[in-house]
């Protein structure tokens, strides 16, 4: 499968969010605007690329090697773990105001069964390195699409009139189900 396929099927067709319904607590819990959007975004793009770049080859090299493979779910969130870690120390330092608005949703991110997804997916899927490093950043950045999608249509949302029984929450579910089923229009994209 060449890499573009690759990138367009994590991206749009197999979005993480919107088609596999994985990653829904922080789609809807840092969806609000679409700064925090993308702060959420990149970092879950961040850590998504590192772990897969991480992870394949401990699979590849060591636990397939030595016969261990039924350790790769803690060893991935081991890896995933200490990857969160490091972005925290390094927002914490750098940009103070994305750390805090991330608040409890940062912490998430080690527990983000996207990232665990991926980690697998490209295991389960036999992909080379390069092949699991492009699904990993389709993934994630259909994710920060899925989050900006959800920010923007929020905006408009909040200057429109919801009856009071679909206000909050509600509504938001609503909105990724329609989202979902625009985004089986892209199932026949690649073949």
């Amino acid at each position: 499968m060449n890499l573009f396929k690759i990138f367009i099927a994590a991206f749009l067709i197999d979005n993480v969010i919107l088609m596999r319904f994985l990653a829904l607590c922080p789609f809807i819990g840092m969806s609000s605007d679409e700064d925090k959007s993308i702060g959420m975004g990149l970092a879950v793009t961040f850590v998504t690329v590192l772990a897969t770049a991480v992870t394949w080859p401990i699979y590849r090299f060591i636990l397939e090697k030595l016969g261990l493979e039924f350790l790769q779910i803690l060893v991935f969130i081991l890896v995933i773990a200490a990857l969160v870690q490091l972005l925290e120390f390094y927002l914490k330092k750098t940009s103070p105001a994305l750390y805090n608005s991330m608040g409890i949703y940062f912490a998430l991110i080690t527990t983000n069964c996207a990232i665990l997804a991926v980690t697998f997916d490209v295991i389960s899927k036999n992909y080379t390195f390069i092949e699991s490093i492009i699904y990993a950043v389709g993934v994630a950045l259909g994710f920060l699409l899925s989050l900006l999608l959800l920010a923007g249509i929020r905006r408009r949302i909040r200057s429109s009139p919801v009856p009071d029984f679909l206000k909050g929450t509600p509504i938001l579910f609503v909105t990724a189900a329609l989202l979902s089923m625009a985004f089986t229009g892209f199932a026949g994209l690649v073949k």
